[in-house]
């Protein structure tokens, strides 16, 4: 079994845009420059926001523009079983509790749940979420970019919602299980995403499970400062400047430029790229805005 498997899990709420691409070849050379494994898994948990054709898109996307997953993917519509079960095992323990507090009730906290109904463990007859209970305590890890990082979850977080109360899973449960079934020991992901992982290490550490390596890259913006994304009209790739693409995202994440003989060679780029992989090039500040 190899050491290394790192995995990227885009949401088909959109088609891939230059952003997407920066993560998704920032943890496949990751990946590969350690003679590792990369897993792709469609984070298909939020039917209402997802765009029709999208997962099919993502993965041909990735496929043009010279990324070959290992393995098949996985899709966490067919995964609700094991959340559910994860779910019954932390009620049953007491570390979970039924929650009917609403948007409006933890506005006055400046959204940091306070704990309003820990300990309710009998099921409501009205809508709830399922929320872990956080304990008391920071939570620490050392990211490979942004270096040292630390959270105390109970003053900052509050107690994190498992389940909302539409009844969907929610992502930071969903993360964290299917790392744990996929066996991903290495994370390489915005950092958009870094004010998260702390709470996903807690749920590891209550769990059982080992808490991956995780490096979070700066987020491409606007020049507004706004992360590009669907909701920012941040624009689809295009198959035919695949190459282009992939040379937009190795000078974002501060590579050296493929050499000139390597022109419109795609699949020789990525592999001379994989082998050239320097990620203390990257830099450790949050944002970045897209170059013009």
């Amino acid at each position: 079994m190899t050491e290394y498997i790192g995995r990227f899990a885009p949401s088909p709420t959109g088609l891939l845009h230059i952003g997407s691409l920066i993560g998704a070849l920032a943890s496949y050379l990751d990946a590969k420059a350690n003679k590792g494994l990369w897993l792709v898994r469609i984070e298909d948990l939020d039917p209402p926001r997802e765009m029709p054709g999208a997962a099919s898109a993502i993965l041909n996307s990735l496929q043009h523009h010279g990324m070959h997953w290992d393995g098949e993917v996985l899709w966490q519509s067919q995964r609700h079983i094991a959340y559910r079960q994860v779910i019954e095992q932390l009620l049953d323990t007491g570390q979970a509790f039924y929650c009917t507090c609403s948007r409006n009730d933890l506005q006055t906290h400046a959204g940091i749940y306070p704990g309003t109904c820990r300990g309710q463990q009998l099921q409501p007859n009205q809508k709830f979420a399922i929320r872990l209970q956080v304990d008391d305590k920071t939570v620490s890890f050392d990211d490979a970019i942004q270096g040292h990082f630390s959270q105390q979850l109970q003053q900052q977080v509050g107690d994190v919602v498992l389940q909302r109360k539409d009844g969907l899973f929610a992502y930071q449960l969903a993360v964290v299980v299917d790392d744990a079934y996929q066996g991903i020991s290495h994370i390489v992901r915005g950092s958009d995403l870094l004010d998260s992982t702390a709470r996903q290490a807690f749920l590891q550490q209550v769990l059982g499970f080992i808490t991956p390596h995780y490096a979070h890259f700066p987020v491409i913006t606007n020049q507004q400062g706004q992360k590009l994304s669907k909701q920012t009209l941040a624009e689809p790739l295009c198959a035919a400047t695949a190459y282009d693409n992939v040379l937009k995202a190795l000078a974002f994440l501060n590579q050296p430029p493929p050499p000139t003989h390597l022109h419109k060679r795609l699949e020789e780029t990525i592999a001379w790229a994989t082998a050239h992989w320097s990620p203390e090039n990257i830099s450790n500040t949050l944002g970045i805005a897209e170059a013009k």
